[in-house]
């Protein structure tokens, strides 16, 4: 029964630490910062408090003669933060290139059931259809502002290892231009229609290589040029743009993957798409760019946070026993001096809040070194993926504030937890034992 019992209790101990460090995650900003006025407050005005703040102040000041031990929880959380918060940049910088991507004024439509370009495909009758519905812009000659556009890809190596990505090849109407005004070049010249001429985006020049101006490509065993290179500050930056009609006859397409097209405004959604729904000679979906472009990003952004916290949760577990096996070290060598507090006049409680703050001190004091590494390290680095087309998606980790506080929390939940077991021991240590102690 007695074995029951303590294993009874320590589930229950583990239970109550998972539900307080949850809720610590979870809860708001005000909430936390109220919290953390709160214990302030408490520090400065009660009589307690003050005690707490007192051995506090002298668990700080003995922290040089414990460098040694105490580097291994702010190493350890530094650790665990870095790796939480690189990931979750990663994850971060695409799911915001991708929803930077679209926008509400234009609409891109594909093949029913098909969830990504290169998995769609419409007819040249299909296209023209689309081009004539009713919602679709029209420029000052009264032709609509649409692209009909072919996505393919291509193996390109990569600058950083020599390795063969694909590299997403997309032809584009003429009005291209129109669609996405964003399309800016900056070095050399725009594509002629009817060449074997191509533009590549500036992060696809970054990370892939051959792809300066000036320079040929072998697309489908065809030399093609490379004259410009543009930016538009979208997911298409990591593209290779050309015309549409020479890129089909280098792939032997008689289609398109997909049509963009500029909304006369953005209530002129609902028409278009109500239009393109009811013409029994089209079976197509129909999205603004944003919800398009969002959707892309969610699946793959989803499991890199899940990645993430997997193995953060992993590295936090062994950044929690390191924490214990310090904190334990500390209360141990801090017996006598402990032990006289406790006969002086100090109680119970503040011996076991200045154990769980000197925890969460170096706790925290982890987490910011880990986050300012990960912040100069990796803050708007460059990087490509696979995205959902099967090619490579180039963008940039993006360290934001709110990650670096959630990193922040995580460390000082792990020095919640890495010291309240060694406050607790310390706390109901009896004085006389205590002195004992060496």
């Amino acid at each position: 029964m007695l074995k029951l019992r303590r294993s009874l209790e320590r589930v229950s101990l583990f239970l109550a630490i998972a539900v307080s460090i949850t809720g610590w995650i979870v809860l708001p900003v005000p909430v936390l910062l109220g919290c953390a006025v709160a214990l302030v407050a408490w520090l400065a005005v009660t009589r307690t408090g003050h005690q707490a703040a007192a051995v506090t102040w002298v668990g700080i000041l003995t922290l040089p003669q414990r460098i040694g031990a105490s580097s291994v929880i702010v190493v350890g959380i530094a650790g665990v933060v870095g790796v939480l918060v690189a990931l979750l940049a990663l994850a971060g910088g695409l799911q915001e290139t991708l929803r930077g991507t679209g926008n509400l004024d234009t609409a891109i439509v594909l093949r029913g059931g098909a969830t990504a370009e290169l998995a769609s495909g419409l007819s040249r009758e299909d296209a023209t259809l689309i081009l004539q519905a009713p919602g679709v812009a029209r420029d000052a000659e009264g032709r609509a502002i649409g692209s009909a556009e072919i996505v393919v890809v291509t193996n390109i190596p990569k600058k950083s290892n020599g390795v063969e990505a694909n590299v997403e090849i997309r032809g584009v109407g003429p009005q291209m231009w129109q669609v996405r005004p964003n399309v800016h070049i900056v070095e050399g010249r725009a594509f002629k229609p009817g060449l074997r001429e191509v533009i590549v985006g500036r992060g696809a020049r970054a990370q892939f290589a051959g792809l300066e101006p000036g320079t040929t490509i072998n697309l489908n065993a065809q030399p093609w040029r490379v004259v410009g290179v543009f930016e538009s500050g979208d997911a298409h930056e990591s593209e290779i743009v050309g015309d549409a009609e020479t890129v089909a006859t280098t792939y032997r397409r008689n289609g398109f993957q997909s049509v963009t097209v500029r909304l006369a405004s953005r209530q002129s959604f609902d028409t278009f798409k109500a239009a393109l729904k009811s013409d029994p000679r089209l079976k197509v979906d129909v999205h603004t760019t944003r919800d398009y472009y969002t959707a892309q990003s969610e699946q793959l952004s989803r499991v890199i946070r899940i990645v993430g916290i997997v193995i953060a949760t992993i590295m936090a577990i062994g950044a929690v026993f390191g924490a214990l096996n310090t904190m334990y070290a500390a209360v141990t060598s801090r017996a006598r001096e402990v032990a006289t507090l406790r006969a002086i006049g100090f109680g119970a409680t503040p011996v076991l809040v200045s154990v769980i703050l000197e925890a969460m001190l170096l706790a925290l004091l982890g987490g910011a070194l880990g986050a300012a590494v990960t912040w100069f390290i990796f803050h708007d680095y460059a990087v490509s993926t696979l995205g959902s087309n099967f090619s490579q998606v180039v963008f940039r980790f993006d360290v934001s504030p709110s990650l670096v506080g959630t990193g922040l929390r995580w460390a000082l939940a792990i020095g919640l937890v890495g010291g309240l077991l060694p406050a607790a021991r310390a706390a109901r240590l009896p004085v006389t034992a205590a002195l004992r102690e060496s």
